[in-house]
């Protein structure tokens, strides 16, 4: 991948947290590995925005909010289809904060999402409920970012929807995919990386 980035583009990086790595709630593999890489990436940027999951306890989205519910079940909440998730990302806890290899201070804007009880926020850019923005596109427009490079935790749930939020805001939008790492939810994975495809977006390593 080319290393001449412009001033246009924006790196988001979103949700490298304690529980999407290994030893955390969800274990993911392959998620400390991510980090280094993207930290090198993120000098390369002017404009770079990180997120951070940061759930208030008894979250609408935690399977154990829901007696009886099986967590990676799905149930309907007011706005929709909701999958079930383990308890993660609760506000103070070790889980919620940012993997610690990971430079924040590399951040030009950290969002913070799914801190409302009853609404689950995956998107970089819109809320679940598909109405309340975060003010993530009005933030890159001001600063004249055209196009996201995106990258992070979870491939097939919070990355993909913040960049399918990018494209529908109008960016041209660059999934980093071997700076992502998946759930894989019974074949969510593909699922969204065809969605994403037929979206128009590019997928790039960044080391190709």
């Amino acid at each position: 991948m080319t290393n001449e980035f412009k001033s246009t583009d924006a790196l988001i990086v979103v949700d490298v947290q304690n529980d999407f790595c290994e030893g955390g709630a969800f274990d993911l593999q392959g998620g400390a590995a991510i980090v280094k890489p993207i930290n090198a990436l993120a000098r390369k940027f002017q404009t770079v925005v990180m997120t951070q999951d940061f759930h208030p306890a008894g979250h609408s989205s935690f399977a154990s909010s829901h007696p009886g519910a099986e967590a990676f079940t799905q149930i309907e909440m007011s706005y929709g289809p909701q999958t079930l998730w383990p308890d993660h990302c609760v506000q103070g806890s070790w889980g919620a904060e940012f993997h610690p290899d990971l430079d924040t201070q590399a951040a030009h804007l950290i969002i913070r999402k799914g801190c409302q009880t009853g609404l689950d926020s995956y998107s970089a850019f819109v809320e679940n409920d598909r109405r309340t923005k975060t003010g993530l596109d009005g933030y890159l427009r001001s600063r004249g970012v055209t196009r996201c490079f995106v990258c992070g935790i979870a491939t097939d749930f919070c990355v993909a929807w913040s960049v399918l939020d990018a494209v529908d805001h109008g960016f041209e939008t660059v999934l980093l995919r071997d700076l992502s790492v998946e759930i894989d939810l019974e074949g969510s994975l593909q699922v969204q990386l065809d969605a994403m495809s037929e979206a128009g977006v590019r997928f790039l390593n960044h080391q190709a």
